[in-house]
């Protein structure tokens, strides 16, 4: 009898988080229990806000391509004719499942993932309702893991999206999406820290990390406050054991609303640039710059004829504030710059062997444009044009390789993050439309000429 009534007793946690719920924030209650003494049972619940909510939140299923398998036969041009054989491969067809966020119900605009649509060739959402319809992806960007699609539906729901710089770790949150591909599923729990880094260290980081469950397939699915407001979007998890272990992260609903913003506004997302190296300002360099327990971001070097170099800066600076708003270090300044509008002039607080002092910048665009290299070596490589001084620091103009995209024909060609290509087919490149022209109706082996870890090899690749 014992063991019968300890599987019928709540657990402390499950009482702590609902007396929460009702001490914290008055949430409605049911009275659908069992009479007791004449009176019923109330019990808290958040199933007023879900069912406003997830309405909001789609299923997504995904048909994308990767490429075939490569085999060093099939690179022998006699292998190839011997067995009548293509000269490449058709590229192979895989299904996958993610979740998305209706942010937009008149335009029809969605938020997932840039990881979940990446390589796309249909996209297909099914509401909640059931209705099941074709999107089209309006932009991507996966420095930040961000897309945006677009659906024709009416009678859409939309959620809205908080305010996430005003979130606390502390705070109750549900996360809802489609684990697994099982369906729409909502989790709780509560936030356990934020402006997590070193998660991609590639792209934008300022995560929002929770204990709700968070699965495969939640990715681009909704992080949501008590009061129904989009907090962010969930986009992954640590798995050591290959499920949830109570460590998920989200990206901050205002810098998703900020990537969205721009490929509707311009079609692509433009990167803010400041034009000048910075670094963490750790304890020991505040006490060596006499700032006692300041925190910010120092200017390591400033590039000849950025935005930075007009507007003042120099090595040494620490920037200890962006419009006001504190700055937490370097990934938290490049996060700012880099989502900050093009064209936008911004006030920075700087301090300096002067003194403080106020220093507005106009904020210049990064010299990054991928270009469409489909179905070449370059398919999956995010690339942009060195600056002067990374020309100067190289010996010759280049194109970086920023990031390389898991699977994609740029990493089974063999580039990497952080490569600079100087030459191709012997040919010096230094712009994208170089690259472009050089690649032109190229379909055979390329001679690709790198700068990797301060020394030049030759990359061959078909």
């Amino acid at each position: 009898m014992a063991r019968v009534q300890d599987r019928r007793r709540a657990s402390p946690d499950l009482i702590a988080f609902c007396a929460a719920l009702v001490l914290a924030g008055g949430l409605p209650s049911s009275t659908g229990g069992q009479p007791v003494s004449g009176k019923a049972i109330e019990r808290p619940t958040v199933a007023p806000v879900l069912a406003r909510v997830t309405p909001a939140v789609v299923n997504i299923a995904v048909v994308a391509e990767t490429p075939a398998a490569s085999n060093q036969l099939y690179s022998d041009p006699y292998f190839r004719r011997f067995f009548d054989l293509p000269e490449a491969l058709p590229p192979r067809q895989r299904m996958s499942a993610g979740s998305g966020v209706i942010v937009d119900a008149a335009r029809g605009h969605v938020l997932t993932n840039h990881h979940v649509v990446a390589n796309a060739r249909e996209i297909t959402v099914t509401l909640k309702d059931g209705r099941r319809m074709r999107a089209e992806l309006v932009g991507s960007d996966q420095a930040t893991d961000i897309a945006l699609l677009k659906v024709g539906a009416s009678n859409l729901v939309a959620l809205e999206a908080g305010d996430s710089d005003s979130l606390q770790v502390g705070d109750y949150v549900v996360a809802i999406g489609n684990p697994f591909g099982l369906g729409q599923t909502v989790t709780s729990g509560i936030i356990s820290a934020l402006g997590r880094s070193g998660i991609n260290n590639e792209g934008y980081e300022d995560f929002i990390q929770t204990d709700a469950s968070i699965n495969p397939g939640n990715s681009g699915g909704a992080l949501v406050t008590l009061d129904g407001k989009l907090a962010g979007i969930n986009t992954a998890i640590l798995r050591p054991a290959g499920g949830n272990i109570g460590i998920g992260f989200a990206v901050p609903s205002n810098m998703a609303v900020s990537v969205m913003r721009q490929p509707i506004a311009h079609g692509e997302v433009r990167r803010g640039r400041l034009g000048a190296g910075i670094q963490d300002l750790t304890p020991d360099l505040a006490q060596a710059l006499d700032l006692g327990d300041q925190r910010g971001a120092v200017i390591a070097n400033v590039e000849s004829g950025s935005a930075a170099e007009k507007a003042g800066l120099r090595a040494g600076d620490v920037v200890t504030a962006v419009g006001g708003r504190p700055v937490h270090g370097a990934t938290d300044l490049r996060n700012r710059i880099g989502l900050t509008p093009v064209g936008t002039r911004i006030d920075l607080t700087v301090k300096a062997s002067e003194g403080e002092t106020l220093i507005s910048v106009t904020i210049a665009q990064e010299a990054t444009e991928s270009g469409n290299h489909s179905g070449t070596a370059f398919d999956g490589a995010r690339l942009r044009e060195a600056s002067s001084e990374e020309a100067r620091r190289l010996g010759a103009a280049s194109i970086l390789v920023e990031s390389i995209l898991p699977g994609s024909p740029a990493a089974h060609a063999g580039l990497r993050p952080g490569d600079a290509i100087v030459a191709v087919k012997r040919a010096p490149v230094s712009s994208i439309q170089d690259l472009s022209r050089r690649m032109a109706g190229t379909r055979a082996t390329l001679a690709i000429e790198l700068v990797r870890n301060g020394g030049r090899l030759l990359l061959i690749v078909r």
